[in-house]
């Protein structure tokens, strides 16, 4: 019974029994229409960044002879998604509006007022960005049936679909609902920090202004560490780094621009903000320079997975420690991990990661030097135990090559055969060391025995 209806009195002798409403219409569950609104704003704006062909930085530098097929296939795929998404989307309105009560209408439509005015829209905008993307789809899909593509092909068709989301207004609105609700994306600890920390009005205000920056990248970040950890199709990330890549150019720009009018350049808060800024420069020039140049042309997956996974670590630890910098300015003392539990769990996984690979980096050295001498059982079942237990701490490009080693000790019986496995297994092992001693998770835990070592002497 809806709850604005008066109930009807009956005779104290009847029994009070409610009539079986034929055809009635069964509730069916409230889907998170939020979410998939956050979802297809997402993905759009990646497909927007990726088709501005002056502000991506994914763009080759010899596009003239390059083959555009692969950025065709990417684009189709992501504008499938898209298609899909806003399907679902239309229907869950109009499912909901149709199944529920004008009291239920009501709430959802309060909830969804909330959730950064999603019900700002219609299901009419909508149909119209369904006919949209449909005639996109089918473009590309005769253009993928050549064999090559050339850049004349992709300008053409890239310009097209540019002009046709242009035109079609719901795309900015989901775009802009999308990185509203990404401008929470912050740890609680650290808003309750913000507002009950002692520091100025104007830092505050300025903290205020840069944070919703630094909460829409580590959302976008989050995306594509979901599709890591759930092992999904990863080319298609390219598009939401394109977006990454603008949102922290613009969040940099912000920074300089308000270093330039700072009073006082003395003040902590100027340092932070200009360390922040130059942090993030490097950062971008490592993800976007090296490890995502040129991984639209690599076809193996564990490659593709590497790339798309340092990617993702360098820019989500970097923007977190950076955070947790901003949160000191307000709280000396406080501990990064209070503000981002998982550093504290990534820590103490690297103290033990390293100290395992130190010992059995000695283990190796004095195998390699007295092979007949020393316990080379004791030496494999380590290794298994180590292989078992915590190579899935390093990065996936690093797994598959210690696993190698490892299987290579383990088969070989001949000590001849052993000694130069070993050799080239201990200068790796003292290479990769070097490399995860300097996480920025283990800055506060000097390892002594690697003093000296140089991480980028890689198979000398």
């Amino acid at each position: 019974m809806n709850p604005t209806e008066t109930p009807i009195e009956k005779p104290e002798s009847l029994p009070t029994v409610k009539p079986k409403q034929e055809g009635a219409k069964v509730k069916t569950p409230v889907v998170d229409t939020a979410e998939l609104t956050f979802e297809l704003g997402l993905w759009l704006s990646g497909l927007e960044s990726f088709l501005n062909l002056y502000g991506n930085t994914l763009s080759r530098e010899n596009y003239l002879t390059h083959d555009w097929l692969r950025e065709f296939r990417l684009t189709h795929s992501v504008l499938l998604n898209c298609s899909k998404l806003t399907l679902e989307l239309s229907r869950e309105i109009r499912n909901q509006n149709s199944n529920n009560s004008m009291d239920d209408e009501i709430e959802l439509l309060d909830s969804l007022d909330s959730a950064a005015s999603i019900s700002s829209f219609s299901r009419e905008e909508l149909s119209e960005l369904v006919h949209a993307l449909r005639e996109s789809i089918l473009l590309s899909d005769g253009l993928l049936r050549a064999d090559s593509l050339n850049f004349s092909d992709w300008i053409v068709w890239n310009n097209s679909l540019v002009e046709k989301l242009k035109n079609v207004e719901v795309v900015d609105k989901l775009i802009a609902v999308a990185e509203k609700k990404a401008e929470s994306f912050l740890p609680e600890p650290l808003k309750d920090l913000l507002s009950k920390s002692d520091i100025s009005t104007s830092e505050e205000a300025d903290l205020r202004l840069v944070f919703p920056h630094f909460a829409k990248i580590l959302k976008w970040l989050s995306i594509v560490g979901e599709m890591l950890a759930k092992d999904k199709p990863l080319k298609t990330t390219l598009l939401l780094f394109a977006h990454i890549s603008e949102q922290m150019q613009e969040m940099m720009d912000y920074i300089n621009n308000r270093l330039l009018r700072y009073p006082n350049e003395e003040e902590p808060l100027f340092g932070s903000l200009d360390s922040a800024a130059y942090t993030a420069s490097i950062e971008l020039r490592k993800v976007y320079n090296q490890e995502l140049k040129e991984l639209i042309q690599i076809r193996p997956s564990p490659m593709v997975f590497a790339k798309i996974e340092n990617s993702y670590s360098l820019l989500n630890d970097s923007l977190q420690n950076t955070l947790v910098d901003f949160a000191r300015l307000m709280e000396p003392g406080i501990e990064a991990s209070s503000i981002f539990p998982n550093i504290k769990v990534k820590e103490q996984q690297s103290i033990d990661l390293r100290q395992t690979m130190w010992e059995i980096l000695q283990s190796v050295k004095e195998a390699e030097q007295d092979p007949e001498n020393h316990p080379l059982d004791d030496l494999r079942k380590r290794l298994v135990e180590f292989g078992n237990n915590q190579t899935k701490l390093l990065f996936y490009k690093d797994i598959e090559t210690v696993d190698r080693f490892i299987e290579e000790v383990l088969l070989t019986k001949e000590n001849k055969d052993l000694v130069p496995i070993l050799h080239r297994f201990g200068a790796y092992l003292e290479t990769l060391l070097g490399q995860i001693n300097m996480r920025v998770v283990l800055a506060k835990h000097p390892f002594e025995q690697l003093q000296g070592t140089n991480p980028l002497d890689m198979f000398e």
